[in-house]
């Protein structure tokens, strides 16, 4: 139901939006007598204008009130729970999120028809299993629902469904006195076209700065949850333990360290498969084939870029792992004569395979890096004597350095976010090992493992999956920042 009214004032003001660019446009032609010349802007800027002034205030308020009213209603829902209600080793904050999960099962509840919205309403715990009810609709709670809960849940959806009246109520509003507005100021005086590109530029502004704002709300909404997450853990264990061992029943080891060491294991086999694969391969494109072989070799080796990742993981558990199984892990039988590996999912398999889906990535943005060197560059050596390949390694490559690194940058980022491969190639066991040949598991297959299945989302074993993303995301951002500051010294040398 909120999303219908939603719809429909978003509908709503579209259709007004269209009406207000006729209008306003229909008006400036009819100020002059159709004469288009007397208008100090074209017909269709005072469109523009009405249509800008009829559709941007009210969406932008829109928009910010759907971002804003759950956490008002929030902050007043909070209130509701007492604190008799708060288990030991939880808070009032994780309490919150079974409340919004029962307002939001009730809402499906709702929808599918399995109540109406007065009992939804008025329904109590003590006379019905709210848990079985909404399990039957296909939400699934973690344990039951206390009479407290059920009361702030109903509250919240009363709250929500009365903000979501009022927002329309206002949205409308505006849409109708934007177009009003921007429709009577329409003469051939009127300054349209300047007011519409002022309008396009903070347009251009906010969508420029929509990464930044995300970046900062991704980071916000890891940052408190892990905030919670150390209010029920020690962080000492967390950053400093030696062993992960979950356990949804309490007292568990939840180190990163054995995780961090496979992510970086796995990802430093895989940039020894693909940065010197790929590298050769771009300089190979750029400086050695022919346009003919360039114009065929370049398009099918970025295919490997568009392969999806469980079908390389797949590859791994299928052909690569069974490969190497029959080389280190057969003892007699194998090819070598030893038994080194017990299984087909190790570090090896995992960094082997990922080291083959990077290389696209190196070779493509090196290569056009490459290119991207001056020919200047490559005559004045040709001319002093050089030849070729020492044109390459003296003048092309250092002049090309800062791109291959982040080349190389982008492919490390890549392996250290990869999920799917780890997930078959690699194993599932968080441990503390050099041997390649062994099975180990990666951060982001411990974020994905915690977040799946029925699990209660106030617990430490649920929350450390944004302790565990949080902490991966400082830890690519010390790469970019290191691989600017090489970037920045070694470009200096050339400009």
């Amino acid at each position: 139901m909120a999303l219908g009214l939603t719809g429909y004032v978003v509908f709503a003001v579209l259709l007004l939006t269209v009406g207000a660019f006729f209008m306003a446009r229909g008006k400036a032609r009819s100020s002059v007598g159709g004469d288009v010349r007397v208008l100090h802007s074209l017909p269709s800027y005072y469109g523009y204008n009405a249509a800008m002034f009829t559709a941007v205030p009210a969406l932008g308020v829109m928009l910010i009130w759907m971002l804003a009213q759950p956490m008002m209603i929030e902050n007043a829902v909070f209130k509701l729970i007492p604190d008799r209600i708060i288990e030991e080793g939880s808070s009032r904050g994780l309490v919150m999120s079974d409340v919004r999960r029962v307002a939001e099962g009730l809402d499906v509840a709702v929808a599918q028809g399995a109540l109406t919205s007065d009992e939804a309403a008025s329904i109590r715990s003590d006379s019905t299993d709210i848990r079985s009810l909404l399990g039957e609709v296909g939400v699934a709670l973690g344990s039951t629902v206390d009479s407290e809960v059920l009361f702030a849940a109903q509250e919240y959806r009363n709250q929500s469904a009365g903000g979501l009246f009022w927002m329309s109520v206002i949205v409308m509003g505006l849409a109708i006195v934007g177009a009003a507005i921007s429709i009577s100021v329409t003469r051939a005086e009127f300054r349209a076209r300047n007011v519409v590109e002022r309008g396009a530029l903070v347009l251009l502004i906010l969508a420029a700065s929509l990464a930044i704002l995300t970046t900062v709300g991704i980071v916000l909404s890891m940052l408190f949850e892990s905030i919670n997450f150390f209010r029920l853990h020690s962080w000492s264990d967390f950053f400093f333990g030696s062993s992960w061992a979950p356990n949804f029943r309490g007292d568990s080891d939840l180190s990163i360290l054995p995780l961090l060491w496979g992510t970086l294991y796995i990802s430093l086999i895989a940039l020894m498969v693909a940065v010197p694969i790929g590298l050769f391969a771009a300089i190979y494109l750029s400086e050695y084939a022919s346009p003919k072989v360039r114009a065929a070799a370049k398009p099918l080796l970025e295919i490997l870029a568009g392969i999806p990742t469980i079908v390389y993981g797949l590859f791994a558990l299928l052909t690569v792992g069974p490969a190497l199984v029959r080389i280190f892990g057969r003892g007699d039988d194998g090819l070598l004569g030893v038994e080194w590996m017990s299984g087909a999912t190790a570090v090896l398999t995992a960094g082997l395979v990922m080291g083959i889906m990077l290389i696209p990535f190196v070779s493509s943005l090196s290569d056009d890096i490459i290119n991207a060197v001056p020919q200047s560059l490559r005559d004045g050596s040709f001319g002093l004597g050089a030849t070729h390949s020492e044109t390459i390694r003296q003048v092309v490559l250092p002049a090309a350095l800062p791109g291959i690194v982040g080349a190389v940058l982008l492919a490390a980022s890549r392996a250290i976010g990869e999920t799917m491969i780890v997930v078959l190639g690699a194993g599932a066991i968080a441990k503390f090992s050099l041997n390649p040949l062994e099975a180990m598991t990666t951060i982001t297959t411990r974020i994905v493992s915690q977040l799946t299945g029925d699990t209660d989302f106030a617990s430490p074993e649920t929350l450390v999956a944004f302790a565990l993303g949080l902490t991966l995301f400082v830890l690519t951002l010390g790469l970019n920042v290191l691989a600017l500051y090489i970037v920045r010294k070694y470009r200096e040398q050339y400009e």
